[in-house]
């Protein structure tokens, strides 16, 4: 395609810099392509909340654009952590009235060819569909599958990517009936050794520590398939610091609710939603886990009710709370079930060996 240019982004210092506009714009294209992805526009990221995670200093992210007669139509972004040389996270998204014309392919070509340049062994990309009509294919771990004709579907295995997990995509309703009974019912099945603790923002100093370690563990106790997914360490530094600069650069707050394990003194369970500014929009579950040590005593849902019953106090009026959980892991979607979170889309896991 003659009037096709592909090029890097050189991320602006804020979206409302002289060089923000086109970053502002691929953002806008990310986010219309998502929606169809997902079926639903409640996933999407303003540009200054996507900005911020561009510029983490652990996982730095760096973006392609492909222009046709000069508009920003499509892009791709690399990732990888830090203090990781295997695996990097690409995506690669293309308007729809721009696909099968090779942008895809070119867009992927240079992501792909940045991390194999930086010494990466695989790359990782999370592709959403909605619908469970014409033939699947499934996942290796025996749980969910994805359409097997989808353009995402052929585009991926086209490129050598192999499916290894299938994440379901679910949504919930708020506000949620009857919540102070049924979070009085999870407290009371968890037992007096148990305490939630909760706040919004930086981390309190006495449980910085045990934060961190959770943070942690879940890079490697939540499941994985076959993906090669890195540990993601966590130290005391590093969470806040992390604080600190998300409070400085993003204007999504993060609720936390925490249960710590009263004879030992340590947390044993977290629990964080993201907020938008806008109670309009739907929030964002960014993770829940309970160490394994301390399964089987409703832990799960006494976080995930507790934290609930903080968003309706704290930040009442969001429409949703979107979660994202592998297939595989029926106990917590049995809690989310429980809850009320119904299905709303597929995400596959695809992995590609550079």
């Amino acid at each position: 395609m003659s009037n096709l240019t592909i090029e890097e982004l050189p991320l602006p210092a804020s979206v409302d810099s002289p060089e923000g506009a086109d970053f502002v714009r691929a953002i806008e294209v990310g986010n219309a392509v998502e929606a169809l992805s997902f079926g639903t526009p409640d996933l999407a990221y303003a540009p200054d909340e996507e900005l911020s995670d561009f510029h983490n200093p652990h996982q730095p992210r760096r973006m392609w654009l492909a222009r046709v007669d000069g508009v920003v139509v499509g892009s791709a972004t690399v990732d990888w952590l830090r203090d990781d040389d295997a695996t990097a996270w690409v995506t690669c998204l293309v308007l729809p009235d721009f696909r099968r014309r090779g942008i895809g392919t070119a867009l992927a070509d240079a992501v792909e060819g940045v991390a194999r340049e930086a010494g990466r062994r695989n790359a990782i990309s999370y592709v959403a569909s909605v619908g469970q009509d014409g033939d699947r294919l499934p996942s290796p771990t025996g749980f969910g599958s994805v359409p097997r004709e989808h353009g995402d579907t052929r585009f991926a295995l086209a490129r050598g990517f192999k499916l290894e997990q299938v994440e379901r995509v679910s949504r919930l309703a708020l506000p949620v009936d009857g919540l102070a009974d049924r979070l009085a019912a999870a407290e009371e099945r968890s037992g007096p050794d148990y305490r939630v603790h909760r706040w919004i923002g930086r981390t309190p100093e006495r449980f910085i520590d045990d934060a961190a370690f959770i943070n942690t563990r879940m890079s490697i106790d939540a499941p994985t398939a076959g993906l090669d997914e890195p540990e993601d360490v966590w130290t005391a530094e590093r969470l806040v610091t992390e604080e600190l600069r998300t409070e400085r650069t993003s204007p999504r707050r993060r609720m936390t609710v925490v249960v710590e394990h009263l004879p030992s003194g340590h947390l044993v369970g977290k629990s964080v939603l993201s907020l938008p500014p806008q109670t309009s929009r739907a929030v964002q579950q960014y993770m829940t886990l309970v160490l394994r040590e301390y399964r089987g005593h409703g832990l799960g849902m006494l976080l995930k009710l507790a934290n609930l019953a903080y968003l309706e106090e704290a930040s009442p009026g969001h429409p949703s709370v979107i979660t994202f959980n592998a297939e595989e892991n029926r106990p917590m979607l049995d809690t989310n079930e429980a809850l009320g979170f119904v299905p709303i889309a597929s995400e596959g896991a695809w992995q590609k060996v550079l």
